[in-house]
This record gives C-alpha cells, structure tokens and sequence, in this order.
C-alpha cells in the first residue's frame, strides 16, 4: 500500500538524522533531500534585479574628460538611480568619490541581496552541501539595515539559517517595514522546515511583492484585524506549511494581487479563491486538493505544472484533485490538466443559443498531458475540448503509460456531435513528446480532417522513437496523407532534444509574465525532420 505523504515539519535536524541511521541509510541522504529542497525553491525565485559581475568599481566608472568631472554634475534624482542599480558594497563604495557623492546612496533606494556580502559574491551558489550559515553575513545584513535611512527597493534575504538568528529575523522584519521595502524575498534555510513567519510580516505595508520559502506562515488568527498588503502586487509561497484559513487571510487582505504563485507546499493545498484582483495563478509541485475558483472576474490564467492529486486515507491512493471554475470571465488561459487525473467542474452555466451550457467560453489557450495508452484518460479528451468552445490553441503533452489498457477505438471522438472548437475555432496544435502509437496518430489525424481553420501543426517527436530503431515517417504516414480540411495548414516535425520524456517543459517567470502571449509554446524543440 502506498504511504500517504507527510509534510518533514515537527523535527528538528538530529531527529532526522537519527531516524535516518536506525532505519539503516546513509545520514548524508538527508542532505542531498535538503539540498534539493532549496535547488527548487531557489529556482523558482525571482532573480535580484543588480549582479556583481555586471559592475565594475566605481573608480574605475567615474569618468574624467579634461580634468572635469562631469557624471558628478548630474542632478541628484540621477545619482540615486544609479546608485539604486548597484550590488550594496558597490552602492556604499560610491561615497568614497568625492564630497558630491558621500550623501547620495544614503538617500538612493537601496537594492541588499545577502548573497553579494559573501566573500565569492554568492559564486559558490546557494546549496553547498551542509553549508552552515555564514555569521558575517546576518551581522553585515543587520549594519546595513541600521545604517541606512530607506527605502529599501528590493531585499533578498536568502542565506541565513533563521532558526540560528530568530532575534534578528525579527528586527530585520521591523526595520524592514519601518524603511519601507518594496519587494522581499524571504528564505529560511532549514532546519526546521517549518519555522513560523513572525507576524510582523504583516506590518510590511509597502510591499508590493513578497517571496517567501521554507516557512510556516504565521498564525493569522494572532494577526491584527486591521493589518493588510495594501500594496501587494506579487505572492510567491515556495515549499512553505499553511493553514486553509491562513492562506485565505492572506489573500483577503491582499486588495490588489495579481500574481499568486504556490511551489511545493509541504501540506495540500485547498483553495478557495475569491479576489477581484487577481490575474494570474500558478501552481507547481503541489498536493492539490481542491481549487475552487469561486469569484475571480480578473483572472486570466490558470497554470498547474507536475502538481500531484490528493492522497486518500482510506485506500492510500491518490484521488484526482478537482479544479471548479466558478466566475472567471476573462479566464482565457488553462493548463496542464491531465484527463483522468485532475478533474474540472464548471460551476456556473452560460447561456447559447437559448440552451444553458457548461462551458468557459473565455479560454482559447488549452494545455492538457494525456496518457494515449489508457483508455479511461482519452476518452475524456473530447468532454475537455467541448467545455472550451473558443479554444484557438491546444497543446498535448503525450504521457507514456505505467499500464496501458491497449489500442482504444477512437469513434468515440466523433460521438456526441462535432466538438465545436475543433471544426471552428482552433488555429495552432502543439504535440509535445510524440511516441509513435495508433492512438496518439489517430487523435492527430482526427484533428486535421476536421479543423477547418488550422493553420500550424507541430509535432515534436520524442528521442525514443529514434532509439528503438523505427521508422519516423513510417509512423506518421497517416498523418502525413491525411485528407486536410484546411490546405492552409502547415505541419512541422522536429526531433524532441529531451532524452528521457517527462513532464512538459515549463518556465514560471514567462508564465506569470502577462505580457508573454503564451508560456506553454517554449519552442525548446530545434532540430527538424
């Protein structure tokens, strides 16, 4: 039977350590499983807006021509911008220079990156094995904190072992708010995984986006009725253990978010999403329970990438997690839901033609994996396809098999009607990781004899068609010489550079970028058939 999945909170690191021995492991596997903890979440964090190796010294950017020292001569506003885009040791150095410039990064808007104050600048990168945390920089964080006035325009505080230094995590967060920082990016390096947020965080009013890992979010129940993120334009939680009610809170009091992002959170997550802000939610790595997306007239895109379904108790498997669409109006972007393994319910009806419906005729952006082996998974393609009558985009993750149930006849495709956005609305296919079977042939050719305004197909064929030594084209003859509705269609083969599948590609930054039209289309395929 399958064990149901805990979160690591409640232990402290000899615990673990302890426990690893006696069940007969190597106690250094708890270090490779810490250190990939923080690998994730330091992949999924925003990038500091300065770098060290980016600058040079400010001597040497101070230039003289005929003796004069012209950059000195800038107005004031124009210094402290160019202060406010260096590394903290550089931003401090520039009061060296001359008497014009001692008063200047003390009134720039200071950008402190804790990883710049190491002795490599933070070139070591951040997940040594067993690193301890290194005291010289929490002391030269806290020096600099009190020395200058603010605002702070971006603090990343990603190194310090919080756990070690709790008295001054919760300075830092006082000072923090009292100087007026605009983004934090907040990380406890574990142990324990579940230290809890001081609820001070929730006095960081100018806050306009905040990052937090590896934290228990505070209890809000303690938190100040009156206590908000007025400000609060971007959430990330990576890795963190909250409460349902905490989680809710937190959006609540949140009026203007955009942008919510949940990455491997130690406990499931259930979501009830009410917010006349939002605009984008991503969630990746998670145990989703259910997301019920009751009230979010904003919300554009709704993106899920190698989430897991709900355990059950009573059986120890997993049950599909449930995503229910509600009120999203403007919801125009979905994905990736796996047929068979995550359910979506549409709650609310819309009216056609008369007839009420159940359907999200805003999205026109579809990302779906589909294990083309299975028979109880493909055949909930077509009800996916119909639930989206203005679908212009789709894109297929084909997922191999643990058990295939054999060839499935595809007739049921045609069953129930014609799927409305097939016949008239889809414009572009992407098929990603195609394996060579009849089926995944069949789903593609039935596409092409009756999207009458298609206009590209693309077919990455996985390297393990290659591998065994079949014959590509062989296998996609079908397609190949199908009777294409739409002559205008371009159908293009490449050759996948993934030697082993997985899961879809993904990149968070360009999906929470509302300006990137579409972030499941990452063309990460180059060599063509």
């Amino acid at each position: 039977m399958e064990m149901e999945p805990q979160p690591i909170i409640g232990h402290n690191l000899s615990d673990m350590q302890a426990g690893i021995e006696r069940d007969g492991l190597d106690p250094r596997t708890l270090d490779l499983g810490t250190n990939l903890m923080l690998y994730l979440v330091y992949h999924y964090l925003p990038r500091p807006p300065v770098s060290p190796s980016a600058t040079s010294s400010p001597s040497a950017a101070l230039r003289f021509h005929q003796g004069v020292d012209r950059i000195s001569r800038l107005p004031e506003n124009v210094l402290r911008n160019i202060v406010s885009r260096l590394p903290v040791k550089d931003a401090a150095r520039t009061a060296a220079l001359s008497s014009r410039w001692r008063p200047v990064w003390l009134s720039a808007p200071l950008t402190l990156v804790d990883s710049h104050l190491l002795p490599d600048c933070g070139a070591g990168g951040p997940y040594a094995m067993g690193a301890p945390s290194p005291r010289a920089v929490t002391a030269a964080v806290s020096r600099v904190l009190a020395a200058h006035p603010g605002p702070f325009h971006c603090v990343h505080l990603t190194r310090t072992t919080m756990n070690e230094h709790r008295g001054e995590m919760a300075r830092w967060l006082d000072v923090l708010a009292a100087k007026g920082v605009k983004e934090l990016i907040f990380v406890n390096r574990p142990w324990p995984v579940d230290l809890r947020l001081p609820a001070t965080l929730f006095s960081c009013a100018s806050l306009t986006r905040l990052y937090l890992g590896v934290w228990r979010l505070p209890d809000t129940a303690a938190v100040p009725r009156r206590a908000t993120f007025p400000n609060l334009l971007e959430l990330g939680l990576c890795f963190t253990v909250m409460e349902d009610r905490d989680l809710a809170f937190i959006l609540e009091r949140s009026p203007v978010l955009e942008t919510l992002v949940i990455t491997g959170s130690q406990t499931g997550v259930r979501l009830r999403l009410v917010s006349r802000s939002l605009r984008c939610l991503l969630l990746g790595l998670t145990y989703l329970e259910d997301i019920d997306v009751v009230d979010a007239p904003r919300l554009e895109r709704l993106i899920q990438w190698t989430n897991f379904g709900e355990h059950s108790s009573s059986k120890g498997m997993l049950r599909p997690s449930m995503v229910k669409i509600g009120h999203a109006p403007k919801l125009r972007m979905l994905g990736y839901h796996e047929p068979g393994d995550s359910d979506i319910e549409i709650t609310k009806t819309v009216t056609v033609a008369g007839t009420k419906e159940k359907i999200v005729p805003s999205v026109n952006i579809l990302a779906i994996e589909v294990q083309f082996g299975v028979r109880s998974a493909l055949k909930k393609v077509p009800g996916y396809l119909r639930s989206f009558p203005n679908l212009q985009t789709l894109h297929v993750q084909s997922k191999k098999a643990e058990e295939p149930t054999g060839k499935v006849n595809l007739k049921f495709l045609q069953e129930g009607g014609p799927i409305k956005c097939v016949v008239q609305m889809l414009k572009k296919v992407f098929f990603y990781e195609f394996q060579g079977s009849k089926n995944e042939v069949a789903f593609l050719k039935f596409i092409a004899e009756r999207a009458r305004v298609l206009e590209k197909m693309v077919v990455v064929v996985a390297s393990e068609c290659f591998s065994s030594g079949a014959n590509v084209n062989v296998k996609l003859k079908p397609l190949i010489s199908a009777n294409w509705i739409s002559q205008a269609c371009k159908l293009q083969l490449f050759k996948s550079p993934r030697t082993h599948g997985g899961p879809p590609i993904f990149c968070q930054q360009r999906a929470s970028d509302l300006s990137f039209p579409d972030p499941f289309d990452l063309v990460y395929y180059q060599e063509s058939l």
